[in-house]
């Protein structure tokens, strides 16, 4: 395979204060070939890349780390806003841009997400009568979210750590709550306890460091107490690894660095329960039949959908997926994306979507095909998941998980099995209301925030908004 590193080595020069001829130096090539290494007509071998390690300190895999892929998708999402919708550029443009002024891109995209992020301000200090405005800013969960898009939602330094975690040991799903208790018993002192849902005042678990225990809801069922354990592993053991990959998360406030250690550590739970290859494997052979994948490897299904989401090794990816789940009113508590597909930073998803109605059908899996306004078609097929009750007097705290994948890979979901695109129709979606130049949709919720026409008083569209 071809690596082209052209961008990131120009940086790395500039950062080092060299010309072209002393990077030649230092490599042990000539001044020639760096110029082409820079312009990508050349890509990168490995003995360039070891000379990159000793003379520079630069980990090879790093810099050899391929960003273009979600960045064009970042490209690709942010162009769909009805700002550019006259002029906006072509696939081809796009991989030059990013081939030739990667920092222009990194600016347009920080540019437009300052936009949304003013936008959304803006709106919700309409909505509450002009409150005094600060500085706009991305919302932790977004920063963490752009993280973890930005890594692809994969993260080698956690699947390795995973592998290592039984010392190549077979531990079978109904021994691992055992296993895991006794590891933090025998290796760190640490007692596990199960205890009435009252004494934990709603919360699920606690883990005290200065008791040396960990506390249990009894309200969490089997597989959710075993992720519960593996996760304060990962705090406690993962430390260091956890602490170096936040370094590079370019997460600044402290909220945004708590919940990026959280959602790390969930990822390393995650490996660890479904190793990597056997989970793609059985993943493959069963066609992502998520209810099978959770049964097998003791899981629950939105975690054995999460873990799908982090197929991404080079070499052995699975089916790229996007993930989200909504609660009742339509609200994103959760977002992993390795798809094209733009999930929204702010506001909910698009009512069109058949994951809100999949509330009236609590279990069963709803399937639909959707087409993005820039032609852009995925394979969507929601779920409805339950969270624990620890109360009678609570509502059933019931929320919806979506999947969907762009219909490159249709084949290889049997959810999609009998369901032909000349079968079914394709239902038009945006990213959400405000956004989303579909100015004829019966759903809408909100005026686009730009590019409106004019109110005509003489017509009466679909909704309020279409005049």
């Amino acid at each position: 395979m071809k690596v082209f590193i052209g961008p990131r080595l120009r940086q790395l020069r500039k950062k080092s204060g060299d010309t072209q001829a002393q990077m030649a130096q230092k490599l042990r090539i000539s001044t020639s070939y760096v110029n082409l290494l820079e312009k990508n007509e050349r890509s990168v071998s490995v003995p360039v890349l070891l000379n990159l390690l000793e003379a520079y300190g630069v980990d090879w895999r790093d810099i050899a780390q391929d960003e273009d892929t979600s960045k064009l998708a970042d490209l690709r999402a942010a162009l769909q806003d009805p700002l550019f919708v006259s002029d906006k550029p072509d696939l081809t443009q796009l991989r030059a841009a990013l081939s030739h002024s990667p920092e222009f891109s990194n600016c347009f995209l920080r540019l437009h997400r300052a936009y949304l992020a003013a936008t959304d301000q803006l709106m919700t200090v309409a909505e509450a009568g002009g409150a005094e405005l600060g500085a706009p800013r991305l919302s932790p969960e977004a920063a963490v979210h752009i993280f973890f898009r930005h890594r692809r939602n994969y993260f080698p330094e956690l699947e390795i750590s995973a592998e290592k975690f039984w010392n190549q040991k077979v531990v079978a799903p109904d021994d691992i709550y055992a296993a895991v208790k006794s590891r933090l018993l025998n290796e760190f002192g640490i007692r596990v306890h199960i205890v009435p849902v009252e004494r934990l005042s709603g919360a699920l678990r606690e883990y005290n460091e200065v008791q040396k225990e960990v506390i249990l809801s009894e309200a969490l069922d089997h597989p959710n107490r075993i992720f519960q354990l593996v996760h304060v592993c990962g705090l406690i053991e993962q430390r260091e690894t956890l602490e170096h990959i936040l370094s590079s998360s370019g997460v600044s406030d402290s909220h945004g660095k708590t919940r990026c250690k959280v959602e790390l550590a969930n990822y390393f739970a995650a490996a660890v329960l479904m190793p990597y290859q056997p989970f793609l494997d059985q993943a493959t052979e069963k066609k992502y039949d998520f209810a099978r994948l959770s049964a097998q490897f003791g899981v629950s299904f939105e975690q054995a959908c999460h873990r799908a989401t982090t197929l991404q090794r080079p070499g052995a990816q699975g089916v790229p997926f996007f993930f989200f789940r909504i609660d009742k009113a339509g609200n994103v508590t959760k977002r992993f994306n390795a798809t094209d597909f733009h999930l929204a930073e702010y506001g909910g998803a698009c009512p069109r979507l058949d994951v809100h109605t999949s509330f009236r059908n609590p279990g069963q899996i709803d399937t639909q095909y959707v087409e993005m306004p820039d032609r852009s078609r995925f394979f969507v097929f929601s779920r409805t998941v339950d969270r624990p009750v620890t109360s009678r007097h609570e509502q059933d705290l019931r929320l919806a998980i979506a999947m969907g994948c762009s219909l490159d890979h249709v084949g290889a979901i049997g959810y999609a099995e009998g369901i032909g695109l000349a079968d079914t129709r394709i239902t038009p979606i945006g990213i959400n209301c405000r956004i989303c130049p579909r100015k004829n949709c019966d759903q809408r919720a909100h005026s686009a925030v730009i590019l409106t026409d004019p109110i005509d008083t003489r017509r009466r569209g679909a909704t309020r908004y279409d005049n």
